[in-house]
C-alpha cells in the first residue's frame, strides 16, 4: 500500500472518526470492547434554575475521568465541590470503577483533589507557560 501524509487545519468531526475508526478497533483488539458512560453532575442555581457548574466525566475500561469540574465563584466555600467529588466516587464504586483519574492546571485546585485522596502521577511543565498540568488517581479498589 501506498500513503501520503496530509496536512489539515481545523478538521472536522468526519476526520476525526476517519482516524478514531482504526484506532477503536486496535483497542478493542487489544483490551476489549468497552463503551464509555458519560455522566454529569450539575450545579443549578436555585432561583433560575441556570446550571451554573458541575462535574463532567466519562466511565471507561472501569475507570471514571473527571472531565470537567466547575465550582460557581458565588458558591465556593460552601462544600459544593466537595459534595460533587463524593457523589462522583459514590457512582463510580457503583458502576464497579477501580479508580477515578483527572487533570488540572497550577492555577486550579491541585490542593483540593489532594484533600480527598488524589495522589499525582504525572505532571506537564509550561503547559501553559509558567504553569504545570497535574495529573491524578484515586484508587478504589
Amino acid at each position: 500500500m501506498s500513503a501520503r501524509i496530509e496536512l489539515t487545519v481545523n478538521p472536522g468531526d468526519e476526520e476525526r472518526l476517519a482516524i478514531l475508526r482504526p484506532l477503536r478497533a486496535h483497542n478493542v483488539a487489544r483490551a476489549g470492547e468497552a463503551k464509555p458512560e458519560t455522566l454529569a453532575l450539575l450545579v443549578r442555581d436555585e432561583h433560575s434554575d441556570e446550571i451554573i457548574g458541575g462535574l463532567y466525566g466519562d466511565i471507561f475500561y472501569r475507570w471514571l475521568f473527571i472531565e470537567l469540574l466547575a465550582i460557581p465563584e458565588q458558591t465556593r466555600g460552601q462544600g459544593i465541590g466537595s459534595r460533587l467529588m463524593t457523589k462522583a466516587e459514590a457512582l463510580a464504586r457503583e458502576k464497579g470503577c477501580v479508580g477515578i483519574w483527572l487533570d488540572t492546571f497550577d492555577f486550579q485546585a491541585p490542593g483540593f483533589y489532594e484533600k480527598h485522596g488524589f495522589s499525582a502521577f504525572g505532571q506537564l511543565d509550561d503547559f501553559p507557560p509558567t504553569h504545570t498540568r497535574f495529573f491524578y488517581q484515586k484508587r478504589l479498589v
